[in-house]
């Protein structure tokens, strides 16, 4: 079985060391929430493992291959078999729906045909699966920029899921949404994972989507792994551990909808209902 195994990845930035001899190993298939407050270290860590940032010590093996090692024509391929969803989205808003989709196809066309555009029809046909999965078919031929936030967030996943990965890293992808589209881009990633076998891990800073979400979760704190296991385990000391002083209100504070309209959302309460 296909393993992702971290082995003492660290990263320092001058002074500061964002992430600390971190070691895990990510089974194929898996759900993986990686939960703390910010700067903890999160996105430093998903960074890393796409080589958007590289270690400054440590290593990163998938499948036998030292991620760490790899170079040129390697290296993308590895980025296309490692896709990323970021918080801000990553789209061209002047571009269509479908045309951005189709940008997750770029590993795997000459570089001529996507600059012309000339996408063949397997490549559209793939596109357009992706986004009717989601429920964005009907906005294909549509601007991004015209698109709400967790409309944006679902194209983007689609973008990611046309490049065929084994694993798609998720970087805080609900920050800027609402409950509702919160609900609708976990259900996709959750989607994902479960009918397609697709390795998800995904950084999340609310810990009642973690527990709802993921099969199992990792809680980092100060760049170092202070919990790894499944949601039932984590417990009130860990909580605070991870969140400190934000630890009552990431458990029990009620979401912006809930504050607006007075009706709690099932999926918006923490610890104490777990």
């Amino acid at each position: 079985m296909q393993q992702l195994t971290l082995h003492g990845l660290t990263k320092r930035f001058g002074n500061t060391t964002a992430v600390d001899g971190v070691s895990l190993t990510v089974e194929a298939g898996s759900f993986v929430g990686v939960i703390g407050r910010s700067g903890a270290g999160k996105s430093t860590l998903l960074r890393m493992i796409n080589r958007l940032n590289e270690p400054s010590e440590g290593s990163i093996r998938y499948d036998g291959t030292v991620v760490t090692d790899l170079q040129g024509p390697a290296l993308r391929q590895w980025r296309r078999n490692c896709a990323m969803v970021f918080q801000q989205f990553n789209l061209v808003g002047r571009l269509d729906v479908l045309t951005n989709v189709l940008m997750g196809r770029l590993t795997s066309v000459p570089t001529w045909r996507a600059l012309l555009t000339m996408w063949s029809d397997a490549d559209k046909l793939a596109a357009l699966e992706a986004l009717d999965r989601f429920g964005m078919a009907d906005f294909a031929a549509q601007r991004c920029d015209q698109l709400s936030g967790g409309q944006q967030q679902r194209v983007a996943i689609c973008r990611a899921l046309v490049q065929q990965p084994k694993i798609i890293l998720a970087d805080e992808p609900i920050a800027s949404l609402d409950p509702r589209n919160t609900q609708l881009v976990m259900d996709a990633l959750r989607s994902i994972n479960r009918e397609l076998g697709i390795t998800v891990l995904c950084n999340l800073h609310a810990l009642d989507v973690a527990r709802n979400y993921c099969d199992r979760l990792v809680g980092m704190s100060a760049g170092r792994v202070v919990f790894d296991g499944a949601p039932d385990a984590l417990t009130e000391d860990l909580v605070h551990t991870l969140y400190g002083i934000e630890a009552a209100e990431v458990q029990t504070s009620p979401s912006p909808l809930e504050q607006s309209t007075g009706v709690v959302l099932p999926f918006t309460r923490h610890v104490h209902s777990a």
